[in-house]
């Protein structure tokens, strides 16, 4: 029995599909620090236009960390654009603000500026405008919303000889920390039936992306960990991660992804928060518990954005700097709540 989507297809803005069905060399670009979901979903876009006909390359500004190279298709991504290819197209996944793409931006920014565009997100604090602009912040993912694009367009889950539906599913998977966060609805369950039945190795990926470490990276959680602090009787609490803290580990800094979902944890935490050295600047990552804070409007005052319960911001000062401005507005957030 075929999972059914065509509920759910109307979603896709009629132009999305008209662009990518009209392209024929298409610049799929992620973000910045990717994770699964950018890259998963960038990768689904080069194999949708491939299966039309058409060709794509993958780019990413910065390299893809190790924890993800079991996504099929991922050595395919390049830091910058073929100055030589005739591009007509360009799509971002995944990308709150235009800025995230980072610096490949930047040094192609005539290209980015003259290409016809298409967004696809689901960051609730992206405004992003054009007329090819797809933002829908119920999806759990990215990956959710290209799914949908893939059916849309005619095109099989199961193509790229399976790689369509496992780069998808990563991204779920990813965003959803395997289905455990209240982003996971209704659509995001169907959508992820459909990948399986296509032949997605969703225990697989869960096993790859959420309970396999190495020794490294359980060292520097366990630094983190060691660091934690809490104010507000327990409803706050945070910690911070150094540079220092990865190379007297041995580990990378990618190998920071999921320290924040392990504070959240904390029982009584209404917020969790790390703080991470990023040079002379800080990165902020937020998560908050259901009907509570919201962390667009926390990571927002300090030009960030993202989701209602996981955000994140970057600030232009060292962490001794940025860390008491942050968290006092945390506690103010949290002694508005009611409950």
């Amino acid at each position: 029995m075929t999972v059914e989507l065509r509920p759910y297809l109307d979603a896709v803005p009629q132009i999305v599909v008209d662009r990518l069905r009209g392209a024929r060399r298409v610049l799929a670009v992620s973000h910045e620090n990717p994770d699964a979901d950018t890259l998963g979903a960038t990768l689904a876009v080069a194999l949708l236009v491939e299966a039309m006909g058409g060709t794509a390359d993958a780019i990413c500004t910065d390299p893809v960390p190790p924890l993800y190279a079991f996504i099929p298709g991922v050595e395919r991504f390049r830091t910058d654009p073929d100055d030589a290819a005739p591009y007509d197209l360009v799509v971002i996944s995944d990308c709150g603000s235009l800025e995230r793409i980072g610096d490949v931006g930047l040094r192609h920014a005539g290209l980015f500026g003259r290409l016809p565009r298409v967004i696809i997100d689901h960051h609730a604090s992206n405004d992003a405008s054009g007329e090819a602009d797809w933002i829908d912040p119920g999806a759990a993912a990215t990956c959710e919303m290209v799914t949908l694009v893939a059916r849309r367009l005619g095109v099989g889950l199961g193509a790229g000889d399976g790689a369509l539906a496992a780069v998808l599913m990563a991204g779920i998977v990813m965003d959803t920390a395997t289905f455990a966060h209240p982003n996971a609805t209704p659509r995001t369950l169907v959508v992820s039936a459909a990948l399986v039945e296509a032949g997605a190795p969703l225990s697989d990926i869960s096993r790859r992306l959420y309970r396999t470490k190495p020794d490294a990276q359980l060292r520097l959680f366990g630094i983190v960990l060691d660091r934690l602090e809490s104010l507000a009787d327990g409803r706050i609490v945070w910690s911070s991660l150094t540079e220092a803290d990865i190379v007297a580990t041995g580990a990378d800094p990618a190998h920071s992804e999921g320290i924040i979902d392990l504070l959240s944890q904390a029982e009584a935490a209404e917020v969790a928060i790390l703080f991470k050295q990023a040079g002379t600047a800080t990165r902020v990552s937020v998560r908050t518990k259901p009907f509570g804070v919201d962390a667009t409007v926390l990571t927002g005052a300090f030009g960030g954005g993202g989701h209602a319960r996981a955000a994140g911001a970057s600030i232009d000062a060292p962490l001794d700097q940025a860390r008491p401005s942050v968290l006092a507005e945390a506690t103010r957030l949290v002694a508005a709540l009611t409950r």
